[in-house]
């Protein structure tokens, strides 16, 4: 298989779009909506965190069907960026119903609504990023391109996650009522939509698909499982993914009611939620570049090493800031959380093109939408879980909910102490063990050139390579 080498920075630029949505959405959902049910809806932590469970589960089961047929449907320009141009419209729907004010007395009612619109929602996400991340492994084979076009990406991602953790709450907020929390989702939705419809368009394969689809059988679609590999990759992404869905879904919680309580207690507003989540993002960007040139001297994992173990020492400093004071400590925080965030934040993406090489030398297949969707499905449910713990936790500790029309200024010592427990300890818990796994993953740029080279070679070559995995 030739590779394909020097990528346009107009396909780059056309596929790093396409991030706009996930990173954008992503922050959005995991930064606001915790907020939004149990503080606009009025609904227990308990019932947020089964909505968000649910609907996280949902959103795992349907990803490998969807990757599955993915890959079986691939005639010509395949299903990738077909899914993607037609799913596109939907993201504007889906984002109003989802955070349409469900304000009916009910709380049941309230519950059904929040759940169903959020199913739809997943839905629609997964029929994009699937064929996305799929898109990713398909642009080109070569090790370096991939990390340049990764970062790139990221580097959108990024920028849409400082205007999606900032701009939706200042737009709700500029509303009486909830009329806000519709033009955010219209805004936001058709903003999405727009940098979809680009990917779709311009973002061309640099890999032939194949020419006939195949039959379907559904050892194929567990069949990723049987590369070490891949089972490694998953481990080193959901301790990162699950990291992240922990510490953004309590982060404005940490703020208003641990750091700034008196503030809110006086129900008065701060910005200094949106300034430190600005500054960790923003350091995310800033450190992109020191990590491409830790890649090209080091190595993929060592970056995820170096990343997880600042991140770390980022989230324990938790313990030792002090609430009511200069809101310096939000911001220093945010500088060194962000750019130990954006080391494994990265390396996952940059390496899941690798991972499906080593498949398709295992399998004799290249079936890049069965290992998305696999990788969609054991993410998703490590995040659902995640967060669906931390509001039990919180909601346990007696964290407060407002009823309908009810402001909460003031939370509990016990609940402000869970919320920064769980902020604390799990980077700590989860990335030392994503660390591990990279200390014992083999795949670097030296065994991916084998690996690419045995494609074309013998069976005993293949074999070989296969071994030093």
């Amino acid at each position: 298989m030739k590779q394909q080498k020097g990528l346009s920075m107009r396909r780059i630029l056309a596929f790093g779009a396409g991030d706009i949505f996930g990173g954008g959405s992503f922050n959005i959902v995991n930064f606001l909506y915790p907020g939004y049910i149990v503080l606009a809806v009025g609904m227990p932590p308990y019932m947020a965190g089964i909505i968000m469970m649910i609907a996280r589960i949902f959103d795992a089961v349907i990803d490998p069907p969807l990757g599955f047929i993915s890959d079986k449907m691939r005639v010509r320009y395949g299903t990738r960026r077909r899914s993607m141009l037609i799913c596109a419209p939907l993201i504007v729907l889906s984002m109003f119903l989802m955070f349409y004010p469900h304000g009916n007395p009910s709380m049941m009612i309230r519950f059904w609504a929040a759940l169903i619109s959020y199913l739809f929602y997943c839905l629609v996400q997964s029929s994009i990023m699937i064929p996305y991340f799929s898109l990713a492994s398909e642009i080109t084979e070569d090790y370096t391109e991939r990390a340049k076009m990764t970062s790139v990406r990221l580097g959108f991602s990024i920028f849409a996650s400082i205007v999606c953790v900032a701009m939706p709450g200042m737009i709700v907020n500029a509303f009486e009522g909830h009329d806000g929390y519709i033009v955010m989702s219209l805004l936001f939705g058709s903003m999405f939509m727009l940098c979809v419809g680009v990917t779709a368009l311009f973002a061309k394969e640099g890999i032939p698909p194949p020419q006939k689809a195949e039959k379907f059988s559904l050892p194929d679609l567990i069949r990723p499982f049987r590369l070490k590999t891949f089972r490694q990759y998953l481990w080193i992404y959901l301790c990162c993914q699950m990291t992240m869905a922990v510490m953004s879904a309590l982060f404005f919680f940490y703020v208003d009611f641990v750091f700034c309580s008196d503030v809110t207690a006086r129900g008065e507003g701060n910005i200094v939620g949106l300034l430190g989540a600005a500054i960790m993002f923003g350091m995310q960007i800033v450190a992109l570049p020191v990590y491409m040139m830790m890649i090209r001297k080091t190595g993929k994992m060592t970056v995820y090493i170096v990343g997880s173990l600042i991140w770390i020492t980022g989230a324990l400093y938790l313990f030792f800031i002090q609430p009511n004071t200069s809101p310096i400590q939000i911001y220093v925080l945010g500088a060194v959380l962000g750019f130990g965030i954006s080391g494994p934040g990265l390396i996952p993406h940059a390496i899941f093109g690798d991972v499906v090489d080593a498949g398709h030398l295992k399998f004799s297949v290249r079936d890049a939408g069965a290992f998305s969707g696999i990788a969609n499905f054991v993410n998703t449910v490590a995040q659902a879980l995640g967060i669906a713990a931390v509001m039990f936790i919180i909601g346990a500790a007696g964290f407060k909910e407002p009823a309908v029309g009810e402001v909460i200024l003031q939370q509990s010592r016990s609940a402000q102490t869970s919320i920064v427990w769980c902020m604390a300890l799990a980077p700590l818990i989860l990335l030392s063990f994503g660390v591990f796994i990279c200390t014992r993953y083999r795949l670097n740029k030296e065994k991916h050139e084998e690996v690419l080279a045995a494609l074309e070679g013998s069976e005993e070559e293949k074999d070989a390579a296969l071994q030093s995995l």
